[in-house]
């Protein structure tokens, strides 16, 4: 091409359909997670007995991006004793990040962005930087609370991840890979019926410990601790306004739906159906995959509606004296019976 060498032609074009393909599945990511947040809201109403958000749009279908809308339009304030770079730094950080994770979830065989070999490695690495978001905020917003707050959500983040990480390496034993597509393959089972993890005895407790982790480390009710305690304040994001705080909420339901997808793809399978014979077969991978996502955030919003809240103590007990000797256990006997079984990794 001219005075372009061929190979930094190709790089170039390489990266600008990296790009676009990352544009589009970010939008389509920030319009699913606009009506996710809706129908958290529906569902908490309805179990309540209240009709929810109903008023903007057919529905309330438009409520979300009319708290958008006001959310951006508004005056951020910041503290004068705040450190002004780290205050606004922490919530760009933590939904930069959040973001970022995504870019190794495949959402059908082939659609995904990085297909990686480690990438739930990537993953848990990218959700482990998500604390540093939380404690900036915290310390920079120069005051008691809010730093409190950030406390508190690093030590519960950083004990459920423990747990999380003992359930991947579980998993691992069966599969043989951490690469995410080949994960959902190892689910596909024989005879048209899907082998998914969450049926198999011996990994369905591992699934309900990475179901209850899952909403420790995304700040979920019941573990909502760094916002409720005993003081009527939002724990970190207490002196946060405006786009600031709405880009915290942002990571905030961004990592939730991340949980939500990692619980699908290692656990029911992914994009697989059920039963690989027809109706079935005939709904594309993408399809199932958006609805099982939408099936555990169900799950997530029903715990938020029914369960009650957790003392500090009570969490970290959970975490520290329950899961993790929990799941070092059942790690211990997955990995015995594999070894007992004579079984190989699919992959």
């Amino acid at each position: 091409m001219g005075f372009i060498p061929d190979a930094v032609w190709n790089g170039l074009i390489y990266t600008a359909i990296v790009l676009f393909q990352s544009l589009v599945f970010m939008v389509v990511l920030l319009i699913m997670i606009a009506y996710l947040l809706l129908f958290d809201r529906k569902v908490w109403a309805a179990v309540q007995l209240r009709r929810g958000p109903n008023v903007v749009g057919g529905f309330g279908l438009l409520q979300s991006f009319a708290d958008l809308l006001k959310f951006v339009i508004k005056e951020p304030v910041i503290p004068a004793g705040a450190d002004k770079a780290l205050f606004l730094l922490a919530p760009m950080l933590t939904c930069v990040l959040a973001l970022a994770a995504w870019a190794v979830v495949p959402v059908s065989y082939g659609w995904v962005i990085a297909d990686i070999n480690v990438g739930i490695l990537y993953i848990l690495a990218i959700s482990s930087l998500g604390v540093y978001g939380i404690i900036i905020g915290g310390w920079a917003s120069n005051s008691k609370y809010p730093f409190m707050g950030a406390l508190r959500s690093a030590a519960q983040m950083v004990s459920y991840e423990v747990s999380i990480g003992f359930v991947v390496v579980t998993v691992l034993l069966w599969v043989g890979s951490l690469n995410l597509t080949m994960i959902v393959e190892a689910q596909r089972g024989a005879y048209g019926i899907a082998h998914w993890h969450a049926l198999n005895p011996l990994l369905f407790p591992m699934f309900v410990i990475f179901f209850i982790s899952a909403l420790a480390e995304t700040n979920r009710p019941p573990f909502d601790l760094p916002e409720a305690e005993s003081e009527l304040v939002a724990g970190f994001m207490v002196e946060y306004s405006s786009t600031p705080y709405l880009l915290f909420m942002l990571g905030e339901y961004v990592a939730i739906t991340l949980m939500c997808a990692l619980i699908t793809l290692i656990f029911l399978g992914g994009w697989l159906p059920p039963f690989d014979i027809a109706p079935f077969n005939w709904i594309p991978g993408p399809v199932w995959f958006v609805l099982k996502l939408w099936m555990v955030f169900f799950m997530f919003a029903m715990v938020k509606a029914m369960v009650p809240r957790y003392r500090y103590d009570q969490l970290m007990r959970l975490g520290w004296k329950v899961f993790l000797p929990l799941t070092l256990g059942l790690l211990v006997i997955n990995a015995g019976f594999l070894m007992l079984t004579g079984w190989a990794p699919k992959v």
